[in-house]
């Protein structure tokens, strides 16, 4: 790995928590780094983690925005919103089972995926663009997952741990986007039947196709552009949801459709 050894050492640390399923100290507070970290750095860090699951055999699949709504940021304790890259290890079919202990700490969230037609290339991009190169829009459950100790994150952490990504799921229920009033739409999650938190689309930065906007945006700065063909989400549209074994999980969106996803241990069903 290219760059200060101390990165590509936080980051070799975060793929190995990764894989045993543990979660280290938060980063932002380590004593022994020759300075604080920055945000430039955590972005480092992460694309260090992803290159070493990419080496491990993944593909790149699309991206996420997280921490768009205030009361995610709120939980989390992070003040903007940030982004990580999704992997094709993480995704699982609507319908199907995630094996809680393939996680570390997870936490479930409901949003709404758009999956592009045609490229978008930031900066410069604006909602309506979004809407132009999107060719549907679909929900989502996404299961996050910190591999920092308690979840006791700053946006350095987050940020160097890929956005806190876990597992997701991408509905079967898809639409137009300019077919769905995307930024009024209700959503309701609920488990075993249960409804536990609402939400619009509204929430995630005035719209979701604005959180697409600003991540096709910064990505742009970074010299990261959005391919024809990936999955792009937009941010949880509610607080987070603490999952169990055995739990069910629904996602419904107003004029678009549901996704579910059930929850397991191994040995449990």
């Amino acid at each position: 790995m290219s760059g200060p050894s101390h990165l590509g050492a936080l980051a070799d640390e975060l793929y190995a928590a990764w894989r045993s399923r543990t979660a280290v100290p938060p980063l932002r507070s380590r004593s022994d780094l020759p300075a604080p970290l920055t945000l430039a750095d955590a972005y480092g860090i992460q694309q260090r983690f992803v290159d070493a699951r990419l080496a491990a055999g993944e593909t790149v699949v699309g991206k996420k925005v997280g921490a768009t709504s205030k009361a995610v940021q709120d939980l989390l304790g992070v003040d903007r919103p940030d982004f990580g890259q999704l992997l094709s290890g993480m995704r699982v079919a609507d319908g199907g089972v995630i094996d809680l202990d393939r996680l570390v700490q997870p936490r479930a969230e409901a949003e709404l995926a758009f999956v592009l037609k045609a490229d978008l290339v930031g900066p410069g991009i604006t909602a309506a663009d979004v809407l132009v190169a999107t060719d549907h829009v679909a929900p989502c459950i996404e299961i996050v997952d910190s591999r920092i100790e308690h979840w006791d994150i700053g946006i350095v952490d987050t940020v160097a741990d890929n956005a806190s990504c876990g597992e997701f799921v991408i509905g079967e229920a898809t639409a137009d986007p300019l077919d769905v009033d995307l930024t009024m739409a209700g959503m309701i999650v609920e488990v075993d039947g249960e409804i536990v938190t609402t939400g619009c689309g509204a929430a995630v930065l005035g719209g979701p196709a604005n959180a697409i906007a600003w991540l096709a945006n910064t990505l742009g700065e970074l010299g990261l552009p959005f391919r024809a063909g990936e999955v792009i989400l937009s941010g949880s549209q509610s607080v987070l949801v603490d999952v169990e074994a055995g739990n069910e999980l629904r996602c419904t969106i107003g004029g678009l459709g549901s996704c579910s996803v059930r929850f397991t241990r191994e040995g449990t069903s």
